[in-house]
């Protein structure tokens, strides 16, 4: 579109990172590896080169920085942070010369002290207009966590060079289901209103305080078109609100534009716009940096965003041997800055999670956790199931006591690297990180064989329906979140792919009359649906994460505040040498013709026997480097 006046023409750039979660250094903790498509460090460089090319620049983030690597859990829990202490995420982000940032769900993993003390020493504006201490009869009258807005006045230079004031105005949200993930950190501190309820309350004030832009800090993904109370992806109804300008996104780690979102109302993945707005979202784990330039133009004292250009530069394609320019623009380097912070966490980081702490002659791995062949799933099951058996109270000794998991590393939108792969050998911190990624505490919910049913119906929502007679048909539901496919050991049950899955991956039921679970089984007897039982699982699932059935407070009947990865290394330390019952509780039904194609990782070759009864076929990798493997299931 052209710009009439360009004397009054504002060119200003809006950087996005998200979903950060503590990758500072493009290193794979978990494999004790440099992995350098991923950290924070190494984006610097690309907002170091965004500013060069740009004179008016704002950088933001949109959350859930904080927890996610062995950085992470080093300084919430072997280091930990006194009042005063520089957390590295906050010291980085200060060297970057951040703008604004926003919270996000996983802020919460290691309590609100941890995170108060992080936030304490940000040099720039923390806002969130939904999470508060306490709620007042309207989202303005809540006592506030944080601001729920900033305005940042910034002087910017028009296409002449004459010299304004422009004044952004910055809000963020989170998802409401904070409150049911982070029940035991938070129940009685604090309360979290509607994203859309909150946003479309604050933003007149801020227009009226003098706003001439509106950027909002989303974390939250594209999801349904229909606002409803409380949902967790609500960028759509989010970007409808009058008065928002841009929206920068998050939560579920995707990347807009992309044709991912290309069949969705309201969405334009070749504009860049959601319900006509500027938005962007940029990936994980530092994976991309998200751009959006506006041309504002100034009519009658009002600034008005008259064209827009909506990107995302993906670490993996980016070289970083560009002209070192910065300075004939009055930009100063921040990367070489970054990089020394990252450094130092990084470094006693590895000196922590290399302490041995047993043995296994067993390789441990989840490439093929899809058919139930892993040791990495089996291993956390068991600990879970010690660990709780140990202490339950007498109203709930006397119930049978399943375990169940899903793989914390299973590939999906984390790339084919991201699978647990421990050798036989030596055990370590770092194979603790690896099993089990998430803060998660034990616990354990009272269930009915009714109830364990349908949560197996639900995890098998994970794979598509296969066909008879029909060649490579891909397996899996790509978008099924891996965490969310449980395996309950205890039990034994075949899955019957031929069938329509009862739920969405969302978790919705879409039909009570769809069921794949066959020949349940506990003990070699039919699964009794009145019978109860006693199921292992964490604090994130006991509270209702993932809309599992019968998965929520009310049923809980064990909570502890231990964290998985502690239950994990008393598991292992009091072992002279780890052994691992891996056999499958589940199978794939066989399918009369019928073929499908698996994606794991490129290491999973080595493992091909581990899975022979479906007579796998190599064919090679894919655009994405994820393994294929043609399985039979005949």
């Amino acid at each position: 579109m052209p710009v009439a006046d360009v004397r009054q023409t504002v060119d200003l750039r809006i950087l996005e990172t998200t979903d950060l979660h503590v990758h500072l250094h493009p290193y794979d903790y978990y494999a004790d590896c440099p992995n350098p498509d991923f950290g924070l460090s190494r984006l610097a460089e690309l907002v170091d080169r965004a500013r060069v090319e740009s004179g008016n620049t704002l950088l933001f983030d949109n959350g859930d920085f904080l927890q996610g690597t062995p950085v992470g859990d080093y300084f919430a829990y072997d280091m930990g942070l006194r009042e005063g202490d520089l957390h590295p995420v906050m010291e980085a982000m200060n060297a970057m010369r951040y703008d604004a940032i926003t919270i996000g769900n996983h802020e919460f993993n290691y309590g609100l002290e941890f995170l108060e003390k992080s936030l304490a020493r940000a040099d720039f504006s923390v806002v969130s207009s939904n999470i508060a201490r306490a709620l007042g009869a309207t989202p303005r009258a809540d006592q506030m966590l944080v601001k729920p807005y900033s305005l940042l006045k910034r002087h910017v230079r028009d296409r002449i060079g004459l010299m304004h004031e422009l004044t952004i105005g910055v809000l963020g949200v989170a998802p409401p289901q904070i409150m049911t993930w982070e029940r035991q950190q938070l129940q009685g501190r604090l309360q979290v209103r509607d994203m859309v309820e909150s946003v479309s309350a604050w933003v007149p004030e801020m227009r009226e305080a003098g706003a001439d832009l509106v950027i909002l800090l989303a974390h939250t993904g594209i999801g349904p078109l229909r606002h409803t109370l409380g949902m967790e992806n609500a960028v759509i109804p989010l970007a409808r609100i009058e008065g928002v300008d841009v929206v920068l996104s998050g939560h579920t780690h995707q990347v807009f534009p992309s044709r991912a979102f290309a069949d969705i109302p309201s969405v334009d993945v070749e504009r860049g716009t959601i319900a006509g707005k500027p938005a962007v979202m940029s990936g994980f784990f530092g994976s991309h940096l998200g751009v959006i330039d506006l041309a504002m133009q100034r009519d009658g004292g009002v600034w008005r965003v008259v064209n827009h250009h909506v990107e995302t530069r993906a670490l993996r394609d980016a070289s970083m041997n560009f002209p070192q320019v910065a300075a004939e623009r009055s930009q100063p380097m921040r990367s070489p800055k970054v990089r020394k912070i990252v450094e130092r966490a990084h470094d006693a980081v590895l000196a922590s999670i290399r302490q041995p702490i047993g043995q296994c002659q067993t390789p441990i791995n989840s490439f093929f956790v899809y058919l139930g062949k892993s040791a990495s799933t089996a291993l956390v099951a068991q600990a879970q199931k010690s660990f709780v058996a140990e202490r339950l109270d007498a109203a709930h000794a006397h119930l049978p006591i399943l375990s169940a998991i899903s793989p914390s590393k299973a590939g999906g939108l984390g790339g084919a690297r991201n699978f647990t792969n421990i050798a036989a050998g030596q055990l370590t911190l770092r194979s603790i990180a690896d099993l089990y990624v998430y803060p998660n505490k034990v616990a354990a919910s009272r269930l009915t064989g009714a109830q364990i049913a349908l949560w197996l119906e639900r995890s098998a929502s994970a794979f598509n329906q296969i066909h008879p007679d029909v060649q490579d048909q891909p397996l899996m539901n790509p978008a099924f979140p891996g965490y969310n496919f449980e395996i309950i050991y205890g039990l034994h049950y075949d899955i019957d792919l031929t069938q329509p899955a009862r739920y969405a991956f969302d978790g919705t039921e879409i039909d009570p009359a769809h069921s794949r679970i066959r020949n349940l089984r506990f003990n070699g007897a039919p699964l009794d649906p009145e019978a109860e039982f006693v199921l292992c699982t964490n604090s994130f699932r006991a509270q209702g994460a993932g809309c599992f059935p019968g998965a929520e407070p009310a049923t809980i009947c064990f909570e502890n505040p231990n964290i998985v990865r502690d239950v994990l290394r008393e598991h292992i330390e009091r072992e002279d040498e780890l052994r691992i019952d891996a056999d499958s509780p589940f199978r794939l039904l066989p399918i009369e013709g019928a073929s499908v194609v698996l994606r794991t990782a490129p290491a999973a070759l080595d493992h091909l026997r581990l899975i022979e009864g479906y007579a796998p076929e190599v064919l090679g990798a894919d655009k994405k480097g994820f393994l294929r493997l043609r399985l039979t299931l005949t």
